[in-house]
């Protein structure tokens, strides 16, 4: 009977820790981005200054991952319905699509191909296991379509989720790096860098830059995630 009271008791804890991660992710989330809005610093993002935050707190406090995974399993969920969110402004500016699409079709289909044969040959050079090749070979376009690709070709969606985050944020402190070296005059070509390069992450810093820009990185996002799951049947006949 003791032993039936500890592990209810253990059970209530561990979703009123639950419970209280995804609270702690919620209002992580909009206090970063509230001093993001106020200092503009690409560390105060909030897809970099959450995750590190999170991260020191989940590991000081040992929490286990699956107890800080049980609720907020259902931000993952909204991913879905923000990147279909992303039609509106498209629908918007569809002249854009009909005026550039060969230039943003040709453009995307190549930087996908050179992205995935870059990551697979990287990890073949540092022999990495089977898994995270198959996430790192999903991880240039924007999370739901790239574990959807995941489940196709049996990679953890948990490393390919990873993957994903860390490729948005590297790309948007690079691409703001490559915009200062080179600068780039035309709103296509700006836009472009961000949603290829960065996808998601990459589209909220290009509508920084302007609305045009943020419409043209999320049809580049778009169209990247659209290729990536059309040759995912390829990808799993790859020899991981």
């Amino acid at each position: 009977m003791t032993h039936f009271y500890d592990s209810l008791f253990a059970d209530d804890a561990a979703r009123l820790i639950a419970a209280g991660c995804f609270v702690l992710t919620i209002a992580l989330y909009f206090g970063s981005k509230r001093l993001y809005a106020r200092f503009r610093s690409p560390w105060l993002t909030p897809m970099l200054a959450v995750p590190v935050v999170l991260a020191l707190i989940v590991v000081f406090a040992r929490i286990p991952y699956p107890v800080y995974f049980a609720d907020t399993r259902w931000l993952m969920w909204l991913l879905g319905p923000a990147t279909v969110a992303f039609a509106v402004p498209i629908y918007e500016y569809r002249h854009l699509l009909k005026r550039h699409w060969i230039s943003l079709s040709v453009g995307v289909t190549v930087g996908i191909l050179v992205a995935v044969g870059g990551s697979l040959v990287l990890a073949k050079l540092l022999h990495l296991s089977p898994e995270l090749q198959r996430s790192l070979a999903t991880r240039s376009v924007s999370t739901p379509f790239a574990l959807a690709v995941s489940d196709k070709i049996h990679a953890p969606r948990d490393l390919t989720a990873l993957f994903v985050i860390a490729t948005g944020v590297c790309g948007m402190l690079f691409g703001e790096i490559v915009l200062a070296l080179v600068p780039l005059r035309t709103r296509l070509a700006r836009g472009a860098l961000f949603g290829a390069a960065a996808h998601g992450v990459g589209t909220a810093k290009a509508r920084e830059l302007g609305s045009e820009e943020g419409v043209v990185a999320s049809l580049t996002m778009m169209i990247a995630g659209v290729v990536m799951v059309l040759i995912a049947p390829l990808l799993s006949v790859l020899p991981f």
